[in-house]
């Protein structure tokens, strides 16, 4: 695949850079830094010599001309590294560090000095679509997702296939996160039908057949891995009774669907709903972490079952967002965010859907999905470049 400008800018000092496996890390920074002293720490060489001796990172440095920008490919390797990349950092010698990594949870679990503030955490996402501009497809999308390491690939359904094996189980394993990786394997297909809806960790537990605490690690260990997150649910000034439980998504519509046993019981329409609304929460979440605006991501569902699937809150403002993956909207469509603007009149309403046409129905937007995609940059309020 030809190159693709991110919108992800690197930050001019010491950096974490965290993100899914496959999300393009080690491409963008090394094309953005291309004189950096680069350590991949997925060389099997390398890995072994570090992990011996960290010590040998200052010694390859010293024989470096002046202070360089140092990558270092996968840090949750090797977390003793920090230790070392901290104690140069206070030398003020002028050394800047770039810190990748697909999983922060050796870093958290083991106590490990996150460099004290002196490195600023930064997220990659996979595409979004003004990234990708006109090559990019709402139903390829929703087929294969958006990860490079799938999309670049000349067959996207076997690297997609592969990536939960490949990827997931094979991490889980070398990090000794899982000690039976055959229930956990039960767990991923499991946890697949919670996708873009409330987290049940009783049935999950039920299906895997596993106890409830098994579960609720597991989840964590996805979360640890950047492959799932949740949102939780929006309850500022509430005027009703709300669900407490958050919505739990995968991080990639590609990766839902591989993960997401299909068969004759299963309805297209019902599956086709949860990977557009995925895939519009992915978005948002690059959009927030790309705009670095203080936004956070909620959903909104009272007791009795009225939902908005996306509230983004913020010093920029309150908006509510509605996704149907239908091309014909019906008046109880909108019924859900009427009663969030009755509750909050402060706020804006967009619904999101597959028609062709933007419409204005009852004073709320209604969007083509695609095209709401295609105009979410960073630092433009979502809606408003449409």
């Amino acid at each position: 695949m030809e190159t693709i400008d991110r919108f992800f800018q690197l930050p001019a000092g010491s950096s974490f850079l965290f993100g899914p496996r496959g999300t393009g890390k080690s491409t963008l920074v090394r094309a953005a830094l291309p004189e950096a002293v680069y350590i991949d720490l997925l060389d099997p060489e390398i890995h072994r010599s570090l992990s011996a001796r960290p010590e040998l990172l200052r010694e390859r440095l010293a024989s470096s001309d002046g202070p360089p920008t140092v990558i270092i490919d996968e840090i949750q390797k090797i977390p003793a590294l920090l230790d070392l990349v901290h104690a140069l950092l206070e030398e003020k010698i002028g050394y800047r560090f770039i810190l990748t990594g697909s999983s922060a949870r050796k870093l958290r679990r083991q106590g490990v000095n996150l460099l004290a503030g002196r490195a600023v955490l930064t997220s990659l996402h996979p595409f979004m679509a003004a990234e990708m501009g006109e090559r990019f497809d709402l139903d390829r999308a929703l087929e294969y997702g958006l990860l490079p390491v799938v999309l670049d690939s000349p067959d996207p359904r076997r690297v997609l296939d592969t990536y939960a094996t490949l990827y997931v189980r094979e991490e889980v394993q070398m990090e000794g996160l899982v000690r039976d990786i055959g229930p956990f394997s039960r767990f991923l297909e499991a946890v697949s039908f919670s996708h873009a809806g409330p987290l049940n960790i009783s049935n999950v537990a039920r299906e895997c057949e596993v106890g409830r605490k098994a579960v609720e690690s597991w989840v964590e260990v996805l979360e640890d891995l950047l492959i799932a997150y949740r949102v939780p649910v929006f309850t500022r000034r509430a005027r009703r009774a709300l669900s407490a439980h958050p919505k739990f998504y995968l991080f990639d519509a590609g990766v839902y669907r591989s993960l997401r046993p299909m068969g004759p019981l299963d309805r297209p329409e019902e599956i086709g709903g949860h990977l557009l609304e995925g895939l519009v929460g992915q978005h948002l979440r690059a959009w927030i972490d790309y705009s670095q605006t203080d936004t956070r991501l909620y959903f909104w569902r009272t007791r009795s079952g009225v939902e908005v699937d996306f509230v983004l809150y913020g010093s920029r403002g309150l908006c509510a967002i509605e996704v149907k993956s239908t091309g014909r909207l019906r008046p109880q469509d909108l019924r859900p965010l009427k009663s969030f603007r009755e509750d909050y009149p402060e706020s804006s309403v967009i619904m999101l859907y597959r028609g062709s046409e933007p419409l204005l129905r009852d004073g709320i937007r209604c969007l083509p999905c695609e095209d709401f995609l295609m105009s979410l940059v960073p630092g433009v309020w979502p809606g408003e470049a449409t």
